[in-house]
């Protein structure tokens, strides 16, 4: 296995490309699946709904005061930027949009500052969402005929078509590097597109390819993670794609409304001296970015303060809430103390403290709140529906007493008493109880599909939102949640901070922790075992010895990943079942990426033929098959092939029925026995098998092992061949930083613990 974007799940630096190849099912810029009438409403109501909320951001940002002016003593190329906007804001060009940042001052100015109470204005019921129709047959055909004289597949044409709208083809012929909006097509494909079209008047230093090489370079960048770019980084970035004057590209981005700038104020900043001059201002750092992200995280900052900065909704006397949190213990007792009297609550553990905020929602109901879970996929759902309705031990800060995770999945559960709230709702069995039924999944509460629904402000109707797995909510999905809850809601961000980032741009929920501005309940209740000691260890950058008599935790030393790809096919459909009981279905093989020797390719077609043979008829895939399903980009789903017909292919996903059309099996439907780690996040299953080849060493990082091995519930298999780079990962390999903005949009609105 190779270190190329093709083979491993690393993130590419600032400016730098992800490689579309190697994008993996349930990541951005993996393709997005559609199923039938009532499958495909899932994804596309998501992106409807999404489509809505931020036409009402949008108009909100309308209404705002003009930007604070800046900059007024920069030189070099923040100058170059600042002048060009100004120039542009004259006259000479539009410009959709700026953000310059903050005057001079002893604080930081990056907007405005949040009223102690801020005001929530009536927002507009958000109809249900309309599917989008796809493209006319003559608008295809003359899109396929554009890129057929260019040189490009005409496979391409549904995409384009989606992606630059009408005119598709009247733009690919005035503008043929608008072909890089197209996910998946690269520079060189691009250039080549353009060179057909254009013959001698194709150009390096043509202003259209400068223009889409820096829009294509910020939309590589949100990939990675990032909302914005230094613009040192984008113009360096530029260079290395043969731009010849990267900060006239930029420039040129700028005004033409391509791209945004920011100027945001430096956190530390050296004491003035006394001889300086009193209008000196502070040293700020240039961002460059996409509107769209700007919007999001601006409108997040704004929702988060809203949320610090008013007193939550008298939901329950605050005796009740404190006789909530005395018949709790260890730190439920204290998450329950912290959401009685804030807005906003932080609370952060492993796998074992999901206990915490699932006996909240039970104590929120008992107390007439109306409070609601949010998770991220059906099979989470499921679990902490599963979970809620049985009896088990209750909290008393150290886990569960038989010494096994206490885990919300299929084999665990939490006391709760049964209230008189709806029950048989979203898909649950009709006799769940009212803490079941008000469990939800992301994507089901933003569409409208599953949830309270909205009132007639368009907020969304509760008092008390809790959401697992918080670090996987990226900059866009999580200001439209903020944004849709009513004034004087609470709401509740819990996950575990060791576990990888959002697929998505953007480190919200680390962002957070970062800025102190709100409750912090860190959880006392440890994953018990073997596995839950690795991992802990793993979290603070140890990797010790230990002892698992019960082979919870097993090393498997191979050679090569030939060797790799044998033992773990070993591993998964004999010895795993034999030595444990816990059969194929229930193991889970994760790698660092798709390609290479002992990727997930290769280990999925190994695992294929020896489970479950086939000639791959329907599109590559066999009844029978396992599968990594992708509804949208950032979400993958474990599922399994039902059967194929006319309408595409039928899968099982969490128990319910998926169409994914034919067109869209190759890029949203991926063989399952073996996923990355990033596909695997926020999931566990009974036995892990855990890949790492030699060549996998530049890929590991903390983050990966730390989330990878915490995979498995009850045994964790190590297939291990990259000797001395696995400790030497976990003690200094830590996550890549990601550029984004919430820290400084929410310094100078919200109080600092």
């Amino acid at each position: 296995m190779t270190t190329d974007p093709d083979t491993t799940e690393t993130a590419p630096r600032p400016g730098e490309p992800a490689d579309e190849a190697g994008t993996e099912a349930g990541s951005p810029g993996a393709g997005s699946g559609e199923g039938t009438a009532s499958e495909r409403s899932e994804a596309e109501a998501e992106l409807a709904a999404q489509r809505v909320e931020r036409e009402r951001i949008e108009r909100r940002k309308a209404e705002r005061k003009g930007p604070i002016a800046a900059g007024g003593k920069l030189s070099g190329t923040a100058a170059d930027l600042l002048a060009a906007v100004r120039a542009v804001e004259s006259g000479e060009k539009p410009v959709r949009r700026t953000t310059p940042g903050p005057a001079g001052g002893p604080a930081p100015a990056v907007r405005r500052a949040a009223a102690p109470e801020p005001v929530r204005r009536p927002q507009p019921v958000v109809a249900p969402p309309v599917a989008p129709s796809a493209p006319a047959e003559a608008a295809l055909s003359a899109v396929r005929a554009v890129l057929v004289e260019g040189g490009a597949p005409e496979s391409l044409a549904p995409r384009a078509a989606a992606a630059l709208g009408d005119g598709a083809q009247t733009l690919l012929r005035a503008d043929p590097w608008q072909l890089l909006r197209v996910g998946g097509v690269r520079p060189k494909q691009a250039d080549g597109f353009a060179r057909a079209l254009l013959g001698a008047e194709c150009r390096p230093d043509d202003a259209r390819r400068a223009r889409a090489m820096t829009v294509w370079l910020l939309e590589q960048a949100a990939l990675a993670g990032h909302t914005a770019l230094e613009a040192s980084a984008l113009e360096a970035a530029l260079g290395r794609y043969a731009v010849p004057d990267p900060e006239a590209a930029v420039r040129d981005a700028l005004a033409e409304g391509e791209a945004l700038l920011f100027e945001d104020a430096l956190e530390t900043a050296p004491a003035a001296s006394e001889e300086e001059d009193e209008e000196s201002e502070r040293p700020v750092r240039m961002l460059i970015g996409l509107e769209r992200y700007a919007l999001a995280e601006e409108s997040l900052a704004d929702g988060l303060a809203r949320l610090i900065n008013s007193a939550p909704q008298e939901a329950g006397s605050a005796e009740d809430w404190e006789g909530a949190a005395e018949a709790a213990r260890g730190s439920t007792a204290e998450l329950i103390r912290a959401v009685a009297g804030h807005g906003l609550v932080l609370h952060t553990g492993g796998e074992a403290s999901r206990s915490e905020p699932a006996a909240l929602l039970q104590a929120a109901h008992r107390l007439g709140v109306r409070a609601w879970a949010a998770v991220h996929s059906p099979a989470g759902r499921r679990a902490l529906a599963e979970r809620l309705s049985r009896p088990g031990p209750a909290d008393d800060g150290a886990g569960a007493p038989d010494g096994r995770s206490a885990l919300p999945d299929e084999r665990s559960g939490l006391p709760g008493e049964r209230s008189g709230l709806p029950r048989g709702r979203f898909g649950l069995p009709h006799d769940v109880s009212a803490e079941e039924s008000a469990v939800v999944t992301v994507a089901g509460l933003l569409a409208g599909s599953e949830g309270p629904g909205r009132d007639v402000d368009g907020a969304l109707d509760l008092e008390l939102l809790i959401v697992f797995d918080a670090p996987r909510l990226d900059v866009e999905t999580a200001a439209l949640l903020v944004e849709s809850l009513p004034d004087g809601a609470r709401l509740v961000l819990s996950g575990d901070p060791g576990v990888l980032e959002s697929a998505g741009p953007g480190r919200v929920f680390a962002d957070l922790l970062a800025a102190r501005a709100c409750p912090q309940i860190a959880s006392r209740t440890p994953d018990p075992g073997p596995i839950g000691e690795l991992v802990s260890a793993i979290g603070i950058g140890e990797l010790p010895q230990i002892d698992a008599p019960g082979k919870e935790v097993v090393i498997v030393p191979v050679r090569d990943a030939g060797e790799a790809v044998h033992r773990t096919v070993q591993l998964v459909a004999d010895s795993v079942p034999r030595a444990l009981g816990v059969p194929a279905e229930e193991t889970q093989v994760i790698t660092p990426g798709h390609g290479g020797a002992a990727g997930t390719r290769a280990l999925n077609a190994a695992l294929k033929e020896r489970l479950n043979p086939g000639p791959g008829r329907f599109g590559g895939f066999d009844p029978g098959d396992r599968v990594a399903y992708s509804p949208a980009p950032g979400r993958t789903l474990p599922g399994r092939v039902v059967t194929a017909d006319a309408e595409g292919l039928r899968l099982e996903c969490s128990g319910a029925p998926v169409v994914v059309p034919k067109e869209q099996v190759a890029r949203s439907v991926r063989h399952g026995w073996a996923l990355t780690a990033h596909q695997a996040v926020g999931q566990q299953w009974r036995a892990v098998v855990v890949v790492l080849p030699g060549d996998a060493a530049r890929a590991l990082t903390r983050p990966w092992v730390y989330t990878a091995f915490g995979r498995a519930s009850g045994h964790l298999s190590v297939v291990h061949g990259v000797e001395q780079a696995l400790p030497r990962a976990v003690a200094e390999a830590l996550a890549k930083p990601r550029t984004t903005r919430l820290p400084v949009l929410l310094r100078p609105q919200v109080p600092t613990a």
